[in-house]
């Protein structure tokens, strides 16, 4: 006989779970919650939820109203998945049997909510149990969309095609996982999904669509085998006359379009005519925006974008159409007036770093630099991790009712502007051709958002066209600067950004025309960064740092004036703002470097950061980037930095400490929170940018000041963050360069260290850039050591070379961190050359092949050197390898041998010592050096005297 409930416990359940959702009388819903609580304790407890959820109306025996009961069912649906999704595993069997046989009951609920909650609690049992856990699952809910018999109801059929669609996004792997006998799910369940688009029912064929498109871009067998199938079904359903199922479509075609471009090549006609047909609706954005991203996937694709051109006279315009601010936007735009002294709101304010180097030209449509297109960078909720989720699973966190500021969302204005640079990218003039007609009519347009959206299109094709747009930049640049003056803020804001995008042009003219373009736009923009709207202030600063990057050390002459307005920023400035003007600044020093440690420039810009630093926490965020920018001022300054840096340095070394005592305490105590990593890391790039920048002297009195640094260091060094551990290995090799004598001390337990962190293994098996990078800092902080401590590191030197030969000898290896291993190998060579010397023909080879890709620096002549060294103590190991060394000596620059330094001078030396015992142990060394290809035999003859 099935399980039946008792009849009190179901009454008293059930009056629990509505007022669970009792929102207005908390102590009603308090209780609620805690006899909910307790509730658990009961092993049938998840059976009374499935019944409570799965029968439509009340039981006899529970005297509810119905939109009481209708709370009670919502609850128990809720409560039963999250049950599922915590605690499947330890589930008693009868439980899960009970629940998989009523639970198909909620699809076919007249309330599409309640089979929605049907299909959340089924996807979970799937997801937690495993398709093999439920192989009915598939089957039964198949059967009842395809409604073979004609018995079941149309809702019944899109709860389960709703059902469905959730099991294909949270199971894709699984669903494609080749089992035994080489089946496959997805064999089965993916031609269903094809017949599913031909349904009557327009939320079944929207949804069927959607579930193909789950698997679409992993290509899995059984898309390829269906691909053609696919494509009829695509071109029959691209006139369905609903717009859900449209929108569908054109994620097939931009799918395909990325997997499989050969197959819709033929149809590119057709396509472009639908796709501007889509874009054109303006009844549904999310349609139009999807029909966007056609021309986005398609530029990008070096097979598809060809076939794009002879079409440009049709996408460009419509592309140009989209990119004007719709009706609902221009009445929010124009109530946003003056706000530069109001203080940030909390939705405002969003914890972000001053934007990367290589992400700040990826720019947005309103002006502002967005790393991944909706202006922020591409980063997981505070305390979520993305691996938790089983592949292709919908998180539960549910922003709807914080949507955020529609200026940084991702949406079809955005889409366009991004498509016309990506085809002004590729295509180049045919581009410039068919924007200008719009540029010409819409540039001076009497309405703002006409002027604004053309205003967009010339920066949004400004590197693409750089050369077509630039016979008119003199006319166009001055008519530009005048709209940095337009009423409207967001005219002002995007003329910022474009201007930036034309800044290297200027900056770059002879020195008329800087006088004439480039300084009236630099001083435009930099006005604009104290305009009284904080979004175009935003937008001006983040244009001044892209005119930074393009203009270089061509701002040297300017950075009076920019300094002194950088200076008012930070006076006027609120919270979300700063973290740009620090990005400025950082930039500003980066590109002009000691132009800026002019004692008046100093006197006014260092106060100003002072002032920052003693007003932000430890603990706030705001102090990630403002470390990053005294990084880069503390390397552009030099000396001048000194007066400084006693008080940034110590409270850099306070803040390391803290970070890993708190680290220590949270790893034996869960309930404290784990420090953010980011604190370690941009202190220790400041502690080694102080290191840098001032006398030797002065730094070494900082170290011995400092209780407990290389000590803090070496903990650093161990620490399981890579980005922690690069950091920490630049500043041991900083160390090693300008404090050795504090260093020299600490060097058996930090070398210790480094010895075990040089483990190529591991990282080969992540595959983490991250982590070859911090073997990358390791090796060069040896051969920093290395040259100071020369017979000193002979008893590291047996473990130091089987680390750094793995490393050579290791395909796929990074070229960078190739190099780095070479270099510090020949380093060790300055002290330890008997000790490797008997492994030279074998260590020869690799180091040769590794230097040749050296640029000719003095790293790369002390490394030569060292390994000369070693060349001397076993000349005989050379022996097949001694013209292809030979062969990359005569590319030696001679102004290695010709320097000051004593360096120089031994590179020199050692060769000429090499030349000659070489020389008196080849008979014919003539002959010898005739292997030699001309013209390196002969450059080698010129530059050794031979």
């Amino acid at each position: 006989m099935a399980w039946q409930p008792e009849e009190g416990p179901l009454r008293q359940l059930a009056e629990c779970l509505r007022d669970s959702l009792s929102g207005q009388d908390p102590t009603l819903q308090k209780n609620a919650e805690n006899l909910l609580e307790q509730a658990k304790a009961s092993p049938d407890i998840d059976k009374y939820l499935a019944y409570v959820f799965s029968n439509a109306q009340p039981p006899p025996v529970v005297n509810i109203d119905a939109p009481g009961y209708f709370k009670a069912r919502a609850a128990a649906a809720v409560m039963l998945k999250n049950d599922i999704k915590t605690g499947y595993k330890s589930m008693p069997d009868d439980s899960k049997s009970y629940i998989k046989s009523i639970i198909l009951m909620g699809l076919q609920d007249p309330n599409s909510q309640m089979r929605s909650y049907a299909g959340n609690v089924i996807t979970e049992i799937v997801r937690s149990g495993g398709l093999l856990g439920w192989s009915q699952v598939l089957s039964d809910l198949i059967d009842m969309i395809a409604n073979a018999n004609g018995n079941v109801p149309s809702q019944a059929q899109e709860g389960g095609m709703g059902a469905l669609l959730k099991i294909c996004e949270d199971n894709k792997k699984a669903l494609n996982h080749e089992h035994a006998g080489g089946q496959r799910a997805l064999t089965f369940v993916f031609p269903k999904l094809l017949e599913f688009t031909t349904s009557p029912l327009p939320k079944v064929r929207a949804d069927a669509l959607s579930a193909a498109n789950v698997f679409i871009p992993d290509k899995p067998p059984a898309v390829q085998d269906n691909i053609d199938t696919l494509l009829q079904q695509l071109f029959s359903l691209s006139s369905d006359p609903s717009n859900e199922v449209r929108k569908h479509v054109c994620r097939s075609f931009v799918h395909i379009a990325d997997v499989a471009p050969q197959k819709i090549t033929p149809y590119m006609q057709g396509l472009v005519e639908y796709m501007v047909t889509q874009q054109r609706n303006s009844d549904d954005a999310d349609l139009a925006l999807d029909a966007a991203e056609f021309w986005l996937c398609a530029a990008e694709d070096e097979k598809m974008r060809e076939h794009l051109g002879p079409y440009l006279a049709k996408i460009v315009p419509v592309l140009l159409e989209s990119m004007v601010y719709g009706e609902d936007d221009i009445l929010r735009l124009e109530g946003e007036k003056e706000d530069a002294e109001l203080d940030d709101r909390d939705e405002d304010i969003k914890p972000a770093f001053a934007t990367s180097k290589s992400a700040r030209l990826t720019t947005g449509a309103n002006g502002s630099d967005t790393p991944n297109g909706n202006g922020t960078a591409n980063q997981s909720l505070p305390g979520m991790d993305n691996d938790d989720l089983s592949d292709g699973e919908i998180d539960d966190f549910d922003d709807d009712d914080s949507v955020g500021d529609p200026e940084e969302q991702w949406n079809l204005r955005k889409c366009s502007a991004a498509a016309l640079d990506v085809l002004a990218s590729v295509f180049h003039e045919p581009v410039f051709q068919a924007t200008l007609p719009y540029l010409t009519t819409n540039l001076s347009h009497a309405e703002w958002p006409q002027r604004e959206a053309a205003v967009l299109a010339l920066g949004a094709i400004a590197d693409g066209c750089m050369s077509d747009v630039e016979p008119h930049l003199p006319m166009l640049t001055p008519y530009m600067i005048t709209l940095l003056s337009d009423p409207e803020p967001v005219v002002r804001q995007i003329t910022c950004w474009s201007l930036g995008r034309y800044s290297g042009w200027a900056s770059h003219l002879d020195d008329n025309g800087k006088q004439q373009f480039f300084v009236p736009m630099m001083d435009g923009i930099l006005q604009r960064m104290l305009d009284g709207n904080k979004r175009v202030q935003e937008a001006a600063a983040s244009a001044f740092a892209n005119l930074e990057e393009k203009a270089n050390s061509e701002l040297a002459p300017y950075c009076s004036i920019i300094v002194r307005q950088f200076v008012q920023c930070f006076a006027q400035y609120k919270y979300r703002n700063m973290f740009i003007l620090y990005d400025c600044v950082q930039t500003l020093a980066e590109h002009v470097g000691p132009a800026l440690a002019q004692d008046d420039l100093v006197s006014i810009l260092m106060p100003a950061l002072i002032q920052r630093w003693n007003k932000v926490s430890d603990q706030s965020r705001e102090m990630f980037p403002l470390l990053e920018c005294l990084s880069y001022v503390a390397t552009a300054l030099g000396g001048a930095f000194q007066r400084y840096a006693a008080g940034i340095f110590s409270r850099c070394v306070n803040i390391i400490q803290r970070n890993l005592q708190e680290a220590l305490l949270a790893a034996t105590n869960p309930t404290l929170e784990v420090p953010d990593k980011d604190f370690l890391v941009t202190s220790l790039d400041v502690v080694s940018a102080i290191i840098q920048a001032l006398d030797p002297s002065a730094s070494s009195e900082l170290v011995a000041h400092s209780e407990n640094f290389f000590y803090l260091l070496g903990l650093c060094m161990k620490d399981d963050n890579n980005d922690v551990r690069q950091s920490a290995y630049a500043l041991l090799g900083d160390c090693a360069i300008y404090v050795f004598d504090q260093l020299r001390p600490q060097l058996p337990e930090l070398l210790e260290v480094l010895i075990g962190q040089l483990e190529l293994s591991q990282v080969m098996i992540d595959g983490k850039e991250t982590g070859f990078s911090v073997i990358n800092n390791a090796c060069w902080s040896v051969g920093e050591i290395a040259m100071r401590d020369k017979e000193g590191m002979q008893r590291y030197i047996d473990r130091l070379l089987q680390k750094i030969a793995t490393i050579l000898f290791t395909p796929n290896v990074p070229d960078s961190l190739n190099e780095n291993a070479a270099i510090a190998l020949g380093r060790l060579g300055l002290g330890c050359s008997q000790f490797l010397a008997p492994h030279l023909a074998q260590i020869a080879p690799p180091f040769i092949r590794a230097i040749e890709n050296v640029m000719w620096t003095d790293e790369k002549g002390h490394a030569l050197t060292g390994f000369m060294q070693i060349v001397l103590a076993n000349p005989n190991a050379m022996e097949q390898s001694l013209l292809q060394f030979f062969n990359e000596m005569s590319n030696a620059e001679r102004s290695l041998f010709n320097g000051p330094t004593p360096g120089h001078t031994a590179l020199w030396d050692t060769f000429q010592k090499v030349i000659e015992t070489y020389k008196a142990m080849i008979p014919d060394f003539d002959a010898f050096l005739a292997g030699l290809p001309g013209q390196h035999r002969q450059k080698f003859r010129d530059l050794y005297g031979i």
